[in-house]
């Protein structure tokens, strides 16, 4: 049969047409430029996690069980001495014309020669405080030449000194005047205090740091420097590797290489980190009003 020319291009032109019409299919929905929100925050990463407020008591709970682990000897207090510390605390920073603007960690010394210990307190405004526990330390002696009594009030440990660390050499004496290699030299400044051999003031390096294990360490809590504040070794560590007092520091870190360097290696600092020395004497009768 033959087929004319015209009925050849009719069904080519069907053949044409049935090859580049699509099926029939649903239309797809517009992709959106956003992902959905994930609602499992186990599958965020800690960049996306929204902020928390601080859990003040619980982040206290963890550092006093980090202290029981890490500090031997660690001085835990009943509650009418806790208050005592608390008090004291509390007037000295006042005294100082300090304010406690949001929660932070305070290193407390008393210097009374009866008592020769320290304690790390937490601050807070507008909440009671806590003492988290402590240990005996050693402030300056009086009655000997160069010796000068560690002065009492509030001293800032801030970014404007850099502190250092031990390099564990003996001195003259053949004792490690700062500790083994690598203690931590918290630096306050110039201070002024008195002479311990004569009724004048002189000009003291603040410092508070380690002192030689062997041969001083376990004869802390008496009067023995010449103006700074020996603690031990354990506590030393402890105040560096949580931070205690290296709010400031851990700012000057992000963009200053020298303090990031300083931040010990296993440096975990507490969110409660704060930069305050408080050195109190208990032996001295409360100011009026106190």
């Amino acid at each position: 049969m033959r087929i004319s020319r015209s009925a050849i291009g009719l069904l080519m032109l069907v053949a044409a047409c049935a090859q580049t019409s699509p099926a029939r299919t649903e239309t797809p929905a517009p992709r959106s430029e956003t992902p959905a929100p994930r609602t499992d925050a186990s599958a965020l990463s800690p960049a996306e996690l929204p902020a928390r407020p601080l859990d003040v008591d619980g982040e206290a709970v963890r550092l006093r069980a980090a202290l029981r682990r890490e500090v031997p000897h660690l001085i835990v207090d009943p509650p009418a001495a806790e208050r005592g510390w608390i008090e004291r605390s509390r007037a000295a920073v006042t005294d100082g014309n300090e304010r406690i603007e949001r929660p932070q960690l305070l290193v407390v010394v008393d210097r009374n020669p009866r008592v020769q210990q320290m304690r790390i307190v937490m601050a807070r405004p507008g909440a009671d405080w806590r003492d988290l526990g402590g240990t005996r330390v050693s402030t300056g002696q009086t009655g000997r030449f160069d010796y000068y009594l560690t002065p009492t009030g509030v001293f800032l440990h801030t970014d404007a000194i850099l502190d250092w660390r031990a390099e564990g050499t003996f001195n003259e004496n053949h004792v490690r005047g700062l500790g083994l290699k690598g203690m931590r030299v918290w630096d306050f400044g110039w201070q002024t205090a008195a002479k311990g051999w004569t009724e004048e003031d002189g000009q003291i390096r603040l410092l508070m740091h380690a002192t030689d294990p062997a041969n001083l360490e376990r004869r802390l809590g008496r009067p023995a420097s010449k103006g700074c504040v020996r603690i031990p070794a354990a506590m030393n560590r402890f105040i560096d590797r949580h931070g205690v007092l290296d709010a400031d520091y851990e700012r000057a870190a992000q963009s200053d290489p020298g303090f990031a360097a300083l931040l010990s290696a296993d440096h975990a600092p507490t969110p409660l980190a704060g930069n305050m020395l408080v050195v109190i004497d208990s032996s001295e009768p409360p100011r009026p009003g106190a």
